[in-house]
């Protein structure tokens, strides 16, 4: 990427909870090595089952994310969308993860989403156009 990026506020993360963000950070910085369409279909499989997140229970997994990883509080939004989605699934939860780009000037970007905002997202994020989506409803139509 070459736009400058600040990184985002850590805060301190209760032990249990910053233990397992870590762990949700170590398996997606393994799984962002995938090609798109099977880290997309992996991701599938996990969603399936889960419930919906809340607003607040995904804005809680990204911000624990960002505190316990220094990848995932700057430019490493993949492995932090990834790494959100995972620490929300061990809670019972999942937001849409996303993807897409924007083409003027282009930039790829990953984040997610709840009821199709945009969570914990800066305002240039409605200049982005999704190409993947995997939310916890369509996972749950594909078992039934």
């Amino acid at each position: 990427m070459s736009f400058p990026v600040v990184p985002e506020a850590r805060n301190p993360v209760p032990p249990g909870r910053a233990l397992l963000a870590r762990c949700a950070v170590a398996v997606a910085w393994l799984l962002i090595r995938l090609r798109p369409g099977r880290l997309r279909r992996v991701l599938g499989v996990l969603a399936r089952g889960a419930r919906p997140c809340t607003a607040e229970q995904a804005l809680r997994g990204r911000q624990a994310v960002v505190s316990v990883s220094r990848a995932c509080a700057g430019q490493g939004c993949l492995q932090r969308s990834v790494a959100t989605v995972l620490l929300c699934r061990a809670q019972g939860c999942w937001p849409d993860w996303c993807t897409g780009v924007r083409t003027e000037p282009f930039r790829a970007h990953a984040w997610v989403e709840v009821d199709r905002r945009p969570v914990g997202e800066g305002p240039d994020i409605e200049l982005f156009r999704p190409l993947l989506r995997v939310s916890a409803r369509a996972a749950s139509r594909r078992n039934t």
